[in-house]
């Protein structure tokens, strides 16, 4: 039981960096019916410049926790502008363009990234420094982190706000008529290309967080980390229906429990083959699974075709 409880902890800590990361995903396919394969390296863009500032600040003196606010404020602001960046000068001029082109430009922006980050911070692995306390405590036999409390909250807080802000704010209205009818939107009077653009700059904020938070708990950044991270969060969002927000993150949950129980319980039985080092496996053979048997995913697909 204290096992069952442990590996349902790990892949809730997961699942929720895993949503975060999906809605991203989501919200760009919903409004633009495009796969933003970039997205991944964004987040890894997040973690390395978070990373840089924490190594400015960590000897200034400066409290543990004012260091990790700036870190993501500028994370966040950095993302964002990239983003930003992203939509207008990659996307934007091949809106009216087969939907082939911006797939491959989308690989493309992403093999950009993952080289310049190369280029600045180096191919070797570095470490994050653990600026926070990272004490054990038990719970129900169970062991929990405190930086593995800190991310579960963080990404409740930033997925309920984006649901309010979706759902109950003008900016939100509009994302959702954007997403339902451009054309009927734009007689409405909406600036498409502002909201769309807003849209790539929100989910490259949830990004940065992913980023930092993801980098935190396991105390390494790397160039290429986005690339696997993306993928799976990729897969969670066509888990849960790619288009869908809530369904995003029900499905980056999902994503989370069954890696982690497939990895601590399938593993044992595979005699260790199927151990932690594979639980890559199980997220893409749900991949599969869901292409193959229910491509909408668990909760549907796009908003605006469900309207």
């Amino acid at each position: 039981m204290d096992t069952l409880l442990q590996q349902i902890i790990n892949g809730y800590v997961q699942g929720s960096v895993y949503a975060m990361v999906a809605l991203g995903y989501t919200m760009v396919y919903g409004i633009l019916g495009l796969i933003n394969f970039a997205h991944g390296e964004i987040v890894m863009v997040g973690a390395m410049v978070a990373l840089s500032v924490v190594q400015l600040l960590i000897n200034s003196g400066l409290p543990p926790q004012l260091v990790l606010l700036f870190s993501l404020i500028i994370s966040v602001s950095v993302c964002m502008s990239l983003g930003y960046s992203i939509e207008r000068i990659a996307y934007r001029p091949l809106r009216k363009a087969p939907r082939l082109a911006p797939l491959i430009t989308a690989i493309g922006v992403s093999i950009v990234l993952q080289n310049l980050a190369m280029i600045i911070w180096g191919r070797e692995y570095l470490a994050f420094p653990p600026i926070l306390p990272n004490n054990s405590h038990r719970f129900f036999g169970a062991i929990i982190t405190e930086v593995q409390i800190l991310i579960v909250l963080v990404a409740l807080i930033m997925m309920g706000g984006l649901l309010l802000l979706v759902h109950q704010t003008r900016l939100g209205c509009a994302m959702r008529a954007v997403a339902e009818n451009p054309t009927a939107a734009i007689l409405m009077g909406v600036n498409t290309n502002k909201v769309i653009a807003i849209t790539f700059m929100l989910g490259s904020g949830l990004a940065a967080v992913a980023g930092l938070m993801i980098s935190a708990r396991y105390g390494i950044v790397h160039y290429y980390m986005g690339s696997i991270l993306g993928l799976k969060a990729f897969t969670a969002a066509v888990l849960g229906g790619i288009g869908n927000m809530r369904g995003a993150m029900m499905g980056g949950l999902l994503l989370g429990l069954i890696e982690s129980l497939g990895a601590g319980y399938i593993g044992d039985l595979s005699g260790g083959f199927l151990g932690s080092h594979y639980q890559d496996v199980f997220a893409f053979f749900v991949l599969i699974s869901v292409l193959i048997f229910r491509p909408s995913g668990l909760f549907g697909g796009r908003i605006a075709e469900r309207a």
